[in-house]
């Protein structure tokens, strides 16, 4: 569930959004701030980073449809035995965006940010849950707005500083395993269209650079390298303060008491959001059914630190969700690029 919108100096300058039409065909906008695919080791379009993307999109997609479920009074009772609610789970707006992500990643082999938010715009559900800011921008692109504009204005010039870039982003960064640094670039080019804020901006790169570490092609990372490598590609930050206090915490065993330090997302801003997330996934690779009760039964914003943590611990491939659990949530929409 998204919190809202973001500002930090360094979006490309003015251009007119391109229709949704355009989301799949249209090129990359000058000044986008993206390198050469070349620049990136294996070839970003290749048929293995898609599959990386969608091995991370489904885990992402469980962690969030499964984690909503458990906003629902009633299934709460469920949460403490760790079991899981009957019926099918929809997905929320983590996913719906997340979805974008992974389809402009298909169509163009980098964020090209006018393609990214004419997605978001045009896939744009108001009953996903979106934050009351997002779907005003979203709105008021679809209507010609420009959102270099929208995104920066938001929270008097400030932006927002919410953990909407974060939640959705764990796909790109799987789509460049081979690329750790790549992925933070990305992600933080990805951030800019709706969260500008500097801590926005930090916690989307953090969990980017998660997923590629986890899905790297020479298996995944100790938790500590997982960490470490993550805070060697983010800028000073509380997003950065809050992964070094989390690195700190890795030997404690008792969730809890790690999300009173770190937050688990309860004021939705990517500084009490992104930190305990990766430090449940740190300790939970290769276990994706251990790794979501930890993160679900501390509560918080249980839909999105359950998917930020589904999709960095399913981008490596023994990080899968179970089958049943796949079976039982939603399945992604048909726009989303099939694998091989």
């Amino acid at each position: 569930m998204t919190s809202d919108s973001s500002s930090t100096p360094g979006p490309p300058s003015p251009a007119p959004p391109p229709s949704a039409a355009d989301v799949a065909q249209s090129g990359s906008p000058a000044g986008s701030g993206a390198r050469s695919p070349s620049d990136s080791g294996n070839p970003p379009g290749s048929a293995l980073c898609v599959e990386r993307g969608l091995a991370s999109l489904r885990g992402l997609s469980v962690g969030d449809a499964l984690g909503s479920q458990f906003f629902v009074p009633a299934n709460l009772a469920l949460l403490a035995r760790r079991e899981v609610p009957a019926g099918r789970w929809q997905w929320t707006d983590d996913t719906q965006m997340a979805c974008s992500v992974l389809t402009v990643l298909a169509a163009h082999h980098r964020v090209d940010q006018d393609a990214l938010v004419a997605s978001f715009a045009l896939r744009h559900d108001f009953d996903r849950g979106y934050g009351p800011a997002v779907n005003r921008l979203l709105r008021q692109v679809r209507e010609g707005g420009d959102w270099r504009e929208l995104a920066g204005a938001l929270f008097k010039g400030h932006g927002s500083w919410g953990n909407g870039a974060a939640m959705r982003i764990a796909p790109l960064g799987a789509w460049y395993a081979h690329d750790p640094e790549q992925a933070a670039h990305q992600a933080e080019i990805s951030a800019y269209v709706t969260h500008q804020h500097p801590e926005a901006v930090a916690g989307a790169m953090a969990v980017a650079a998660a997923a590629a570490f986890s899905a790297s092609p020479d298996g995944p990372p100790t938790p500590l390298a997982l960490l470490d490598g993550v805070l060697s590609l983010l800028p000073h930050s509380a997003v950065a303060a809050g992964l070094v206090r989390a690195r700190d915490m890795l030997d404690y065993d008792d969730a809890a008491t790690v999300a009173a330090v770190l937050g688990c997302g309860r004021r939705t801003s990517a500084q009490d959001t992104v930190p305990f997330a990766l430090w449940s996934a740190a300790r939970g690779l290769g276990d994706f059914e251990g790794a979501f009760w930890t993160t679900a039964q501390v509560g918080g914003d249980v839909d999105t630190t359950c998917a930020i943590v589904g999709g960095i611990v399913a981008a490596s491939g023994a990080g899968a969700p179970p089958g049943r659990w796949l079976e039982r949530t939603e399945a992604l929409p048909d726009w989303v690029p099939a694998g091989s």
